[in-house]
């Protein structure tokens, strides 16, 4: 039986993507997105690992280990630190807090699994993919179906799209912003845009007007993705543009690449 393992992150991009990769590998992770919360499921459960971010709501990530390695039913679960400190040190006070160790954000997608099963038991790792590249899952000579182009300033959720489209054998290509977006766009031929619409002081619905009056560009599908812009108003406004889709985050994977799927069948492609 593999781990059971408790993922503690208030960034819900970040909390999908570690999500779905350890679900990749066979493992069901248990969430939370706060630490009063993450606290609740680690005194509620029996947990083999502990995923831990260092800056969380209504209680921190110190405070959380410090509770944690208190308690005598708890403190020998192995506690990992995600976190994107980087000052001298960091590393040394979140040993001292009591973390076994951490892992740098942003997330490596082809690392954090094999990092994360280093903390295991041998017998409690996943006969799953194992240390496979996730981005690497296309079995041999099998050709990839359709070119995907990705815009969004925030690298966690263009390696999200990646996780989750190319084990599918989509090529997805990537731009952190309009500019990148649309001279990629205009190089070479995509069978379908996703973009987020806010964007470090960019919109998406800039770059969807300069996509459909450009003739070369006009008539592939572009599907909008965002956790910012999520009423019933945004997406009217989102689809009268001209987007074939406008999700809202967080989605899980498999609605996801459902809805890319159905966009790209409804394009014909």
């Amino acid at each position: 039986m593999s781990a059971r393992i408790l993922v503690i992150e208030d960034n819900l991009a970040n909390l999908e993507l570690m999500s779905y990769l350890l679900r990749a590998f066979g493992y069901e992770p248990r969430t939370a997105t706060d630490g009063g919360a993450g606290l609740d499921a680690a005194s509620g459960e029996e947990f083999d690992l502990i995923i831990c971010d260092v800056h969380l709501p209504v209680i921190g990530g110190y405070e959380v280990a410090r509770r944690l390695k208190a308690n005598p039913a708890r403190r020998k679960v192995p506690l990992i630190a995600v976190t994107a400190l980087a000052m001298v040190g960091d590393r040394e006070r979140l040993l001292a807090a009591g973390f076994d160790g951490y892992l740098a954000k942003p997330i490596d997608p082809e690392m954090f699994v094999p990092q994360v099963e280093t903390f295991l038991r041998m017998e409690k790792r996943s006969s799953g993919a194992g240390s496979q590249s996730i981005l690497a899952v296309v079995p041999p000579g099998v050709s990839m179906r359709h070119k995907i182009l990705v815009v969004d300033n925030l690298p966690v959720n263009l390696d999200l799209a990646r996780c989750i489209l190319e084990p599918h054998g989509h090529l997805v290509m990537t731009a952190e912003g309009i500019e990148q977006g649309l001279a990629l766009a205009r190089s070479q031929p995509f069978d379908l845009i996703i973009s987020d619409v806010c964007m470090s002081g960019e919109s998406g619905y800039d770059f969807i007007k300069a996509v459909k009056a450009d003739p070369r560009l006009a008539k592939i599908p572009f599907v909008f993705l965002t956790s910012t812009m999520t009423n019933e108003k945004d997406r009217a406004g989102g689809l009268a543009l001209g987007a074939a889709r406008f999700l809202f985050r967080p989605i899980e994977p498999d609605v996801f690449l459902a809805e890319i799927e159905a966009c790209l069948l409804e394009a014909g492609k």
